[in-house]
Order: structure tokens, then sequence, then C-alpha cells
């Protein structure tokens, strides 16, 4: 019989598959371990300190030890995403000739039948409280979105060229009017077919791209309390303030005024 022992590098606390009813939000909240995320279907809003995460189906969030983080509004009715906490070993541990892995923090999967099931996997002997198969699952994971992110898609090839110059275009004029039109203008293409590729490159809209970054710039500069809500709104690429409140408030499940005063209230009271 072969007696084989090895040291792993992480240690599993718990995992499992959290599945929308469209009520609730993500709670408040600040963990001593890592949260690997993968999002099955809809799309997760997530903030982790001052970063605002949009996390769509096939993509995976790592949070932090010791960083607060928490949900931007309300779940989605079709949500669905895996959810699992680790630790990790200190460096120092580890043997000098081990395998490294660059996890990043978000990340585009491209097997995603492989990683749903790995996760449905790692749920099924967490079940049968097999504790020696599910470090060696969480590795399997990680290697994954690892791996995503040394093969990251192909952005020079055709349509999906289009869609990632598209989303540098929203990133750097949200201010300025901008519409799919306007967009498909700038890059000599059908306004259809550029929502169809940037919709199936990102799993959004172009005006959902377009609304998240307007709402970003508008989160900074609620922050800063000599901006009226018109002004923000306007500098933030709104002509309407009653519309920049609608979205601000689909988004963020609450009116800028609310965010406002929340963040003053928890800017006041951290330590």
């Amino acid at each position: 019989m072969l007696n084989l022992t090895f040291t792993l590098p992480v240690r599993v606390q718990n995992a499992g598959r959290f599945i929308s009813r469209g009520i609730g939000t993500h709670p408040t909240r600040r963990l001593d371990s890592f949260e690997l995320i993968y999002v099955e279907r809809g799309q997760l809003a997530l903030r982790e300190e001052a970063r605002d995460f949009y996390i769509p189906a096939g993509e995976t969030l790592l949070l932090w030890p010791e960083r607060q983080h928490s949900g931007i509004g309300p779940f989605p009715p079709d949500l669905i995403f895996y959810w699992l906490h680790f630790e990790v070993f200190p460096a120092e541990t580890i043997p000098v000739n081990s395998q490294l892995f660059l996890v990043p923090q978000q990340v585009k999967i491209q097997q995603r039948d492989e990683v749903a099931a790995l996760f449905r996997l790692f749920l099924s002997e967490q079940a049968r409280d097999n504790t020696a198969a599910l470090p060696l699952i969480l590795l399997l994971l990680l290697q994954q979105v690892a791996a995503a992110a040394v093969h990251p898609p192909d952005a020079s090839a055709g349509s999906a060229a289009l869609a990632w110059q598209a989303r540098q275009i929203i990133k750097t004029q949200f201010h300025r009017p901008l519409t799919a039109s306007i967009l498909a203008q700038q890059l000599h293409c059908n306004p259809d077919y550029l929502g169809r590729v940037f919709r199936a490159t990102f799993h959004h809209t172009l005006t959902d791209a377009i609304h998240q970054q307007r709402i970003r710039c508008a989160e900074a500069l609620l922050r800063e309390e000599q901006h009226q809500i018109a002004a923000v709104a306007r500098r933030a690429g709104f002509d309407d303030p009653g519309y920049f409140r609608r979205v601000f408030r689909k988004l963020k499940g609450m009116s800028p005024l609310a965010y406002r005063r929340l963040y003053c209230k928890e800017h006041i009271n951290s330590d």
C-alpha cells in the first residue's frame, strides 16, 4: 500500500450555492478568510472597501480577508452564484519547489462547465464530510481561475475587438453624450451588431455599461459635500437629474442623497 503524505497550501472552511428570490441584499461584513465567488447566472454587484465589482455570469471574484465588503443594491431575481471560503498558509511554510498560482481578483472564465462541475463536486464532497478531498478540489478551482487570467479572450479577433473598443470608449467618454448609435458611429459599424457583440462579450448591454461607468463617477462626486446633486448628475454624464436619480436608485438601491448621507455617516464613525 502506498503511504502518501503531502502538505497543501490551503485550508477549506465552507462553501455553498446561492439562489436568489429577488429579495434582500448581500450583508456588510469583514471576514478572516478569502472568498471565491463564481456567478452561474445573472449579475452580482459587490463593493470591497471603496471598489465596486459587477460580476456577470461566467466570471469569478476573489474577496480578500480583513477587507469590508457589502452588496450594491438588492439581489436580482435571476442571480445564482457559488461561494467558497478558504485560508492560505504563509508562504514560508510551503516547499520552495511548489507550483505558483497567480489568481486574479476578477476574471472571465473560459471553461465555465468545468468550473461549475468543480463547485458541484465540492458541495457533494462537503455534504459527505470528505474533508481530505476539499482542498484538492479548491486547488483545481484556483488553477482554473489562474489559467483564465493567463489566457484571456482574444480581443484582437473579429467581433470581440469591437466590444473591447466600445468598452474603452465608455470608460473615457462616459461624461459626454453617449449612446449605442454614437459608439457605433465612432467604430464604423451597425449599432444593433455592436450591441449584440458587446452583450455576448461582457454579458450586459451597452446602456448598462454606460450607466455603470457614470454611476461610479457619481459615487466619487457624492462623497464630496460641495457638489450639488444636479451638478453631480451633469458631471457624470446625465443631462436630466431626475433620470440620474432613477438610474442611481436602480443600481445602488438608494437615492443619491441617501448614499451621500450613508457615506458621511460611515466616514465619521469609522475607526
